[in-house]
Protein backbone atom coordinates (compact mmCIF):
# COMPACT_ATOMS: atom_id res chain seq x y z
CA UNK A 1 0.00 0.00 0.00
CA UNK A 2 1.00 3.31 -0.92
CA UNK A 3 1.61 5.81 2.43
CA UNK A 4 -0.46 8.09 0.53
CA UNK A 5 -3.38 5.33 0.61
CA UNK A 6 -2.44 4.21 4.06
CA UNK A 7 -3.14 7.60 5.07
CA UNK A 8 -6.05 8.75 3.55
CA UNK A 9 -7.24 5.11 5.30
CA UNK A 10 -6.78 6.01 8.85
CA UNK A 11 -8.06 9.77 7.94
CA UNK A 12 -10.91 8.32 6.38
CA UNK A 13 -11.64 5.71 9.56
CA UNK A 14 -11.07 8.36 12.06
CA UNK A 15 -13.53 11.02 10.84
CA UNK A 16 -15.74 7.72 10.55
CA UNK A 17 -15.12 6.66 14.35
CA UNK A 18 -15.15 10.53 15.49
CA UNK A 19 -18.81 11.01 13.63
CA UNK A 20 -20.45 7.68 15.35
CA UNK A 21 -18.78 8.57 18.88
CA UNK A 22 -20.43 12.16 18.10
CA UNK A 23 -23.78 10.55 17.44
CA UNK A 24 -23.94 8.36 20.63
CA UNK A 25 -22.91 10.99 22.46
CA UNK A 26 -25.71 13.26 21.74
CA UNK A 27 -27.70 10.03 21.26
CA UNK A 28 -27.14 9.14 25.42
CA UNK A 29 -27.22 12.97 26.03
CA UNK A 30 -31.10 12.89 25.20
CA UNK A 31 -33.38 10.34 27.23
CA UNK A 32 -35.18 8.13 24.11
CA UNK A 33 -36.95 5.25 25.03
CA UNK A 34 -35.03 3.30 22.46
CA UNK A 35 -32.65 0.23 24.22
CA UNK A 36 -30.09 0.80 22.02
CA UNK A 37 -29.01 4.10 23.12
CA UNK A 38 -31.06 6.33 20.46
CA UNK A 39 -28.38 4.62 17.52
CA UNK A 40 -30.63 3.42 14.73
CA UNK A 41 -29.53 0.25 13.81
CA UNK A 42 -28.82 -0.75 10.29
CA UNK A 43 -28.19 2.91 9.26
CA UNK A 44 -24.92 3.48 7.61
CA UNK A 45 -22.72 5.94 8.85
CA UNK A 46 -21.62 7.99 5.71
CA UNK A 47 -19.03 10.74 5.23
CA UNK A 48 -19.16 12.90 2.61
CA UNK A 49 -15.17 13.00 1.82
CA UNK A 50 -15.35 9.35 0.97
CA UNK A 51 -16.80 10.21 -2.26
CA UNK A 52 -15.67 14.07 -2.83
CA UNK A 53 -11.80 12.46 -3.61
CA UNK A 54 -10.76 15.40 -5.64
CA UNK A 55 -11.33 17.47 -2.90
CA UNK A 56 -8.92 15.21 -0.82
CA UNK A 57 -6.64 14.87 -3.59
CA UNK A 58 -6.51 18.83 -3.93
CA UNK A 59 -6.11 19.48 -0.46
CA UNK A 60 -3.60 17.18 -0.16
CA UNK A 61 -1.38 18.95 -3.36
CA UNK A 62 -2.72 22.33 -1.54
CA UNK A 63 -0.82 21.38 1.90
CA UNK A 64 2.41 19.75 0.10
CA UNK A 65 2.91 23.24 -2.11
CA UNK A 66 2.19 25.13 1.69
CA UNK A 67 4.69 23.16 3.27
CA UNK A 68 7.27 23.28 0.26
CA UNK A 69 7.25 26.77 0.77
CA UNK A 70 8.27 26.76 4.32
CA UNK A 71 11.03 24.72 3.83
CA UNK A 72 12.37 26.50 1.29
CA UNK A 73 12.19 29.87 3.51
CA UNK A 74 13.29 28.47 6.19
CA UNK A 75 16.25 27.30 3.81
CA UNK A 76 17.06 30.61 3.02
CA UNK A 77 16.77 31.40 6.38
CA UNK A 78 19.07 28.90 7.53
CA UNK A 79 21.77 29.23 5.27
CA UNK A 80 23.84 31.95 6.19
CA UNK A 81 24.11 30.07 9.72
CA UNK A 82 25.13 26.88 8.05
CA UNK A 83 28.38 28.30 6.33
CA UNK A 84 29.07 30.40 9.52
CA UNK A 85 28.25 27.08 11.63
CA UNK A 86 30.84 25.22 9.20
CA UNK A 87 33.22 27.76 9.56
CA UNK A 88 33.45 27.63 13.50
CA UNK A 89 33.35 23.52 13.08
CA UNK A 90 36.28 23.11 11.53
CA UNK A 91 38.06 26.11 13.82
CA UNK A 92 37.13 23.76 16.91
CA UNK A 93 38.45 20.60 15.21
CA UNK A 94 41.52 22.07 14.24
CA UNK A 95 42.20 23.31 17.31
CA UNK A 96 41.44 19.67 18.83
CA UNK A 97 43.84 18.34 16.79
CA UNK A 98 46.39 20.89 18.03
CA UNK A 99 45.85 19.50 21.12
CA UNK A 100 46.69 16.44 20.27
CA UNK A 101 50.58 17.93 18.30
CA UNK A 102 51.15 19.31 21.54
CA UNK A 103 50.79 16.57 23.51
CA UNK A 104 52.75 13.74 20.91
CA UNK A 105 55.11 16.50 20.41
CA UNK A 106 56.15 16.91 23.95
CA UNK A 107 56.32 13.00 24.25
CA UNK A 108 58.73 13.04 21.48
CA UNK A 109 60.49 16.07 22.69
CA UNK A 110 61.72 14.34 25.57
CA UNK A 111 62.82 10.81 23.89
CA UNK A 112 64.53 13.15 21.28
CA UNK A 113 67.91 11.73 22.61
CA UNK A 114 67.06 7.96 21.80
CA UNK A 115 65.89 8.57 18.73
CA UNK A 116 69.28 6.90 16.71
CA UNK A 117 70.05 3.51 19.20
CA UNK A 118 67.87 3.76 22.30
CA UNK A 119 65.65 1.56 23.62
CA UNK A 120 62.54 3.65 23.45
CA UNK A 121 63.43 4.61 19.55
CA UNK A 122 59.78 2.85 18.53
CA UNK A 123 58.16 4.98 20.76
CA UNK A 124 60.23 8.02 19.57
CA UNK A 125 59.20 7.28 16.30
CA UNK A 126 55.24 6.76 16.85
CA UNK A 127 55.19 10.05 18.47
CA UNK A 128 56.93 11.81 15.48
CA UNK A 129 54.54 10.39 13.21
CA UNK A 130 51.17 11.56 15.27
CA UNK A 131 52.92 15.06 15.85
CA UNK A 132 52.83 15.33 12.18
CA UNK A 133 49.68 13.63 11.24
CA UNK A 134 47.83 16.08 14.11
CA UNK A 135 50.03 18.41 12.40
CA UNK A 136 49.04 18.35 8.96
CA UNK A 137 45.20 17.56 10.20
CA UNK A 138 44.77 21.05 12.56
CA UNK A 139 46.80 22.96 9.58
CA UNK A 140 44.20 21.55 6.75
CA UNK A 141 41.22 22.08 8.83
CA UNK A 142 42.39 25.67 9.05
CA UNK A 143 43.09 26.10 5.88
CA UNK A 144 39.31 24.67 4.81
CA UNK A 145 38.12 26.71 7.10
CA UNK A 146 39.79 29.96 5.75
CA UNK A 147 38.91 28.83 2.19
CA UNK A 148 35.09 28.97 3.23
Amino acid sequence: MKPQTIGRALGIGMRVAGRMAGQRLASSAQPSGNSTGGHVMGQPVTIDAVNASSNVRESGRTAGRATGSVARGLGGFVRPFRRVGNIVLLEVVGAFFFLFVILFGNWAWRLREQAAHGPDHSKFLVYAVMTLLFSYLGVSSFWRAKKK
